[in-house]
Parts: C-alpha cells; structure tokens; sequence
C-alpha cells in the first residue's frame, strides 16, 4: 500500500509538472519581431499596404553581395560603398515587400547623403514581393534565428572596426532595432520607422546606442500607445530614445508606398540625418 503510494504521487509530481511546463510554452512572451508577423494575418493590416508601382531602379555604385553567416550558410545583401574610405557603415532594413529597387534606391540615396557605405540587408533570402498576400506570407515565414543570422554575418562582412548605424521601416522598423541590439560596441544609433519596439527592459539594457523612432498617430498597429509603452521601456532601461508622431498613417514613409506622406516623411528625414552626422566622430 504504501509502495502504491509513493507511485501514486510521483504520478502526480510528474502530472503536474507537465502542466506547468505547458503552460509555460504557450504563456511565453512572444518576441516583437513575431508580434509584428503576427499582422500579417489581420486583412485590415494586410489591404492597407497598397502594392508598390512597377519601379526599375538602374544604380550608379550599388552591387549584390553574397556573405556567410555564422551558421555557415550564404546571405544576400545590396551594398552602396562610400565615394571616400570610411568606417562607417548604414544597415538598411527593407519593409515587408522585401528587398525591392526601391529600397535599393533609398539605399543609395542615404548613403551618398551620409557619406557612409550602405548594406541592405536582406531578410527575405531573395524573395520580393508584389502583392500584399505575398508580403505577408514571406513577412509571416520570417524564422528569427535565420534573421539573426543574417545580421550577424553583415556585421562580420562590414568588419570589426566598422561603425553601424541601422534604419528600416515598417517589418524593417522593428529589426532595425533588432538589428541595433545585436550589434554590440559596434552600433552607434538606431532609426526606426513604425516598427514594433522591443518590449524586453533586460534586453534594452544591452543597447549601445541611441535611438530615434517615427511614428503614426493614426496607425492601428503601432498605436500611440505602443509608443508610450516604449518610451517607459527605454526611460527603466536607462537608454536616450528620441520619438516624433505624425498626423498620419501606418507606412506614411516607405519607400515603396505609392501614396506615402511626403511633408512627414520630409520632417522625419530633417531630423534623422542629423541624429546620424551628429554621432559620426
């Protein structure tokens, strides 16, 4: 009897461990980067992505790269080199369209303004998008540890002593961010575009760098809320956040945006060059 016993609690110890296991798998904090994925799913979010206008971008300096990973496998990237040598290097996220000609075209366009070499980074493995289903599918098949991957190895491909500023918008907003996050010393600040912020105070602790974000006041997604919640985040984790909010909507300034918001995206770049020229020293 007393044998049955002990089997009989060791039944439930074990039951009940698996439940508390469960639950905490699907209690989880789910990452921002999949937060953001997760919209893709919303039709409302999807349809109001209007597909870019058919765009053939002829560069006068920017090349595909191809660099290894830390997993040993190849990335893709788009690269602009800076006219004079420089160790300062701008990672361009691309939005959920994918690394299209006019990411590319932003890429060069920021690069030369800046006089910095420019790496767009590809998180999409070579997939672009042309409508918005398609977009979020490939926003949606996003796997984070390939991501991280990838921006890792741009760092490895810019070099030990390159100094990293990162901007992106929208999906690319947030891993702008990311991106920012991973980069260690090397990263000397951060724009972001409406994307979704980390919400992890411990992880914002690791940030090396300021950060200037824009944002929407009519966005549905990356609501003003949201915003005020990363701005409570970044002030606990003791790091300089710098945010603006425009009378518009989601993705009022990207780049392949057939109807984007161009007095807001003209004041957003009137002060996101200078956050970038005012830390290169």
């Amino acid at each position: 009897m007393q044998k049955f016993s002990i089997i009989f609690m060791l039944m439930i110890s074990a039951s009940s461990l698996f439940a508390q296991t469960k639950m905490a798998a699907c209690c989880a904090p789910v990452a921002a980067t999949d937060q953001f994925a997760m919209l893709a799913s919303n039709k409302q979010f999807v349809t109001s992505h209007e597909a870019p206008l058919p765009f053939l971008y002829h560069s006068a300096n920017g090349n595909d790269i191809t660099y290894k990973t830390p997993d040993g496998t190849d990335a893709h990237g788009w690269m602009v080199k800076a006219q004079e040598l420089t160790d300062y290097y701008l990672f361009v996220v691309h939005e959920w369209w994918g690394l299209n000609d006019y990411i590319k075209q932003e890429t060069e366009r920021l690069s030369n303004e800046l006089g910095v070499n420019a790496i767009a980074i590809d998180l999409y493995d070579n997939k672009v998008a042309a409508t918005p289903e398609d977009a979020g599918k490939l926003m949606q098949s996003v796997n984070t540890e390939r991501a991280v991957n990838i921006i890792k190895g741009a760092y490895s491909y810019a070099g030990a002593d390159a100094k990293v500023f990162t901007i992106g918008w929208c999906f690319g907003g947030g891993w702008s961010l990311q991106t920012a996050l991973l980069g260690g010393d090397q990263v000397k600040g951060c724009v972001m575009f409406y994307g979704m912020p980390e919400a992890d105070v411990n992880k914002l602790k690791t940030l090396n760098c300021d950060v200037v974000g824009f944002f929407a006041k009519k966005d549905q997604w990356i609501t003003p809320k949201v915003v005020d919640t990363f701005i409570i985040n970044m002030k606990e984790a003791g790091k300089k956040l710098m945010t603006y909010e425009y009378d518009a909507d989601h993705a009022f300034a990207n780049p392949s945006n057939p109807h984007f918001n161009k007095e807001a995206t003209a004041d957003a770049y009137s002060k996101a060059i200078p956050f970038i020229k005012e830390r290169m020293k």
